[in-house]
């Protein structure tokens, strides 16, 4: 079989066609060092401008915070040094406040326990005297001379924890102090033990970790932060559905109740029983 050498040709010249098609179509061996330069710059680029945001924000966070130091300082100094002393060492009026840390402050001056009014068996709480701007500044200058417990994250006092579980652990760490309902309970020498009802999941959690006046501190050894979590949850749940079978009387417990009957139940009884002797009479 002959073949057609017109064919043949442009066959060969279709497939020279093609090569050089491939050939103008291959990418230049400078391309990819281009592309990798551009990426680079791109990146590069990105970071500093990033860098430079969060070096110019940093300076601006540390004025801001020595700023309340120093706020807190004067505030310290003002209304604080005389029973504590300047230097935080403590006196004869009051116990030092080396390493109490900011959480031990946001609870005492923050609930109005400080500054102390009178001289007595404990602290009561009273109305707060100081703006929260002005405790969140003591707080910081106390924590900024020693650290110690830090004001909780709100992660721990969303109340979302687990309600059995907090309330098993309140019956074991704190009922016999506090009341198995949260209303209280008298202690010896005049101290007691107050009603965690109304009380923010901030201070309660802030009671736990720096353990003011008789109260033992709960480090998280004891208590993971998820059980003070818990506990919180557990005594929000108590605050939202108070006394279900009818009147608390106080919810101070069984002596409360027995007397209520022993007064009333008992004298309505020897009341009847007076009245009807006496209508048969």
């Amino acid at each position: 079989m002959k073949t057609d050498p017109t064919q043949t040709t442009t066959t060969k010249a279709s497939k020279k066609a093609a090569r050089a098609t491939r050939k103008s179509g291959r990418r230049s061996p400078f391309a990819s060092a281009a592309l990798l330069a551009i990426g680079l710059l791109v990146t590069g680029g990105a970071y500093a401008a990033v860098s430079v945001s969060t070096a110019s924000a940093e300076p601006v966070a540390a004025a801001k915070s020595q700023a309340s130091v120093d706020e807190g300082e004067k505030l310290f100094s003002a209304n604080c040094a005389t029973c504590h002393g300047l230097d935080m060492q403590g006196t004869t009026a009051g116990p030092s406040l080396l390493g109490v840390g900011a959480a031990a402050v946001d609870f005492q001056v923050g609930t109005g326990r400080m500054p102390l009014q009178n001289q007595g068996p404990q602290a009561p709480e009273k109305p707060v005297q100081f703006t929260e701007e002005q405790i969140s500044s003591l707080a910081a200058y106390v924590a900024s001379v020693a650290p110690g417990p830090e004001i909780p994250e709100e992660q721990y006092l969303d109340g979302e924890g687990d309600a059995s579980n907090g309330a098993q652990l309140f019956r074991i760490n704190c009922a016999m102090c506090h009341n198995v309902a949260a209303a209280g309970g008298a202690l010896t020498e005049g101290k007691y033990a107050p009603s965690l009802v109304g009380v923010s999941a901030a201070h309660i959690y802030e009671a736990m970790i720096t353990g003011p006046q008789n109260m033992p501190v709960f480090n998280d050894m004891n208590l993971s932060p998820e059980d003070k979590r818990d506990i919180i949850t557990a005594l929000k749940f108590m605050e939202k559905n108070p006394s279900p079978g009818g009147n608390d009387l106080g919810s101070l417990g069984p002596v409360s109740e027995g007397l209520f009957l022993w007064i009333f139940g008992l004298g309505s009884i020897v009341a009847l029983t007076v009245w009807i002797t006496a209508k048969s009479n």
